[in-house]
C-alpha cells in the first residue's frame, strides 16, 4: 500500500490549484480518499471528537454486509435455472451461470452510477458523495436477474439524478436512492417487472409444470395450498425460491444485520420496530381470516418477498429514515406495517415493501418533528412547575 500511497502522492500537484488537470481534481480526490484517510479537518478553534472511520469507511462496512445477499443472490440466480430446465448441475455450474448475469448487472450500476456522480462533482466543483458506494450495490440486489442493461442504466441515472441530486446530493436526499430505481423500473415497465420473469432460462425450456412465480405471487392468486405445494417455510428463510436477485435469502440478511448492528452502523430501532409492525399487522389480519399465509402461518410474511432485505438495508438508511429515538420506532412501525398491509389487500401488487419504505421516507421528518415538539412541550412543563 505504501507503493500505491507514493504514487497517488506523486500525481497530486498535477490535480491541485494551478496544476494541469486542475478541474479535475475532486475526481482525483475521490479515488484517493477510496483507498487512504482524508487529512480532512472540522475547523481549526473549539472541541472535536477525533474517529478512525470517516463516510468512505460507514459505506464499506455496508457493502461488507451485503455481500451475502450478493454471493447467495448469484448461486441462487443458477440454481433457479437448472432447476427451471430440469438439470442437475454442481456448485460450480451455478456460480458460473449466476455471475453471467449478476455481475454485468453490478458493473452497469456502478459505471453508471459514478458516472453521473463525476460529472455532478466536476460541473458543480465539489467532492464526490460516497453514497453511491453503497447503493450501486443495493440497486443489483433489488432487481431480477433477467432484467436488461439498459433498463439497469437507465434507472440508476434516474436515482442518482431525480432521486438525490435535485435535493442537493448525499444526505440531502428524502428517499432512498436504490428504492427510487426500484420504483421507476415499476412504474415505467411493470411488464418487465412483474409475472415469471424472475429466473432466466437463457436458450432452454422450462420443464412441464414449472411457474417460475414468486412465493407471494403464489399466495395472492392461489393461497396457502398454492404455495405449500411448492415452497416450505425453509424455503423461505434460506432463500431457495424465485425473486429479486439479493432479496431472496431471510438468512444471508440476517447475516447482514449481524454485521451492521455488530459495527453500530444500523439502527436496531428501526430494525426491532419494523419487524414488530410487520408481525403487528400479519397477525392482525390472521385473527380477522384475511391473511392468505394460512391458519397460524402469519410470521410466512418475513421470510417471503423483499421484508428481511428491505427491514435490514432499506428501511436504516440513516439519511431518509427518521432521526429521534422515539421517531425511529414510529417510522420501523409503519412501515412494516404498512408493507404486510399492501400485500393483503392489493391483489395487483402483492409485494408491498418497497412503496412501504418510500412512503415512511416522505413522513420521516414528520414524525421526527411531532417527536421534537411532544419533547419541547415537555420541558416547557417541567420548567413551569
Amino acid at each position: 500500500m505504501e507503493f500505491l500511497k507514493k504514487k497517488i502522492k506523486q500525481i497530486r500537484p498535477l490535480f491541485e490549484e494551478g496544476g494541469k488537470y486542475e478541474k479535475f481534481y475532486f475526481l482525483y480526490e475521490a479515488h484517493e480518499t477510496l483507498f487512504f484517510q482524508p487529512k480532512h479537518t472540522a475547523g481549526a478553534k473549539g472541541a472535536h471528537m477525533r474517529d478512525a472511520i470517516d463516510l468512505k469507511r460507514l459505506m464499506t462496512t455496508v457493502i461488507i454486509a451485503l455481500v451475502p445477499c450478493l454471493l447467495f443472490g448469484i448461486w441462487n440466480t443458477g440454481h433457479q435455472h437448472f432447476l427451471a430446465i430440469g438439470e442437475e448441475v454442481d456448485l460450480m455450474a451455478k456460480l458460473v451461470f449466476g455471475a453471467k448475469l449478476v455481475l454485468p448487472i453490478l458493473a452497469v450500476s456502478y459505471a453508471v452510477g459514478l458516472g453521473v456522480e463525476f460529472i455532478f462533482a466536476t460541473v458543480n466543483r465539489h467532492s464526490v458523495a460516497e453514497g453511491f458506494l453503497v447503493s450501486g450495490m443495493l440497486i443489483p440486489l433489488i432487481v431480477p436477474a433477467t432484467i436488461p442493461l439498459w433498463q439497469v442504466a437507465l434507472a440508476t441515472a434516474f436515482s442518482v439524478v431525480i432521486g438525490k441530486e435535485i435535493f442537493g446530493g448525499t444526505g440531502m436526499n428524502i428517499l432512498n436512492p436504490a428504492l427510487t430505481a426500484r420504483a421507476f423500473l415499476f412504474f415505467a415497465y411493470p411488464r418487465q417487472m412483474a409475472g415469471t420473469i424472475w429466473t432466466d432460462l437463457g436458450d432452454k425450456i422450462a420443464v412441464d409444470g414449472y411457474t417460475g412465480a414468486t412465493v407471494l405471487d403464489l399466495a395472492a392468486n392461489g393461497g396457502a395450498e398454492a404455495v405449500s405445494a411448492q415452497y416450505s417455510f425453509a424455503d423461505m428463510f434460506f432463500g431457495y425460491i424465485p425473486g429479486s436477485i439479493g432479496e431472496t435469502s431471510a438468512l444471508a440478511c440476517l447475516i447482514g444485520a449481524v454485521i451492521l448492528l455488530g459495527t453500530g452502523v444500523a439502527s436496531w430501532r428501526i430494525m426491532l420496530s419494523m419487524l414488530l409492525g410487520g408481525l403487528a399487522m400479519s397477525g392482525l389480519a390472521e385473527a380477522m381470516g384475511v391473511n392468505y399465509f394460512g391458519s397460524e402461518n402469519f410470521y410466512y410474511h418475513l421470510a417471503a418477498g423483499g421484508f428481511a432485505f428491505g427491514l435490514v438495508f432499506m428501511a436504516t438508511d440513516p439519511v431518509s429514515a427518521a432521526h429521534t429515538d422515539t421517531g425511529k420506532w414510529i417510522y420501523g412501525f409503519f412501515a412494516g406495517s404498512i408493507a404486510i398491509l399492501v400485500r393483503i389487500v392489493n391483489p395487483a401488487y402483492p409485494e408491498g415493501v418497497m412503496l412501504a419504505i418510500l412512503l415512511a421516507n416522505v413522513l420521516a421528518p414528520l414524525f421526527d418533528y411531532f417527536v421534537v415538539e411532544a419533547n419541547k412541550k415537555r420541558r416547557l412543563n417541567r420548567a413551569t412547575v
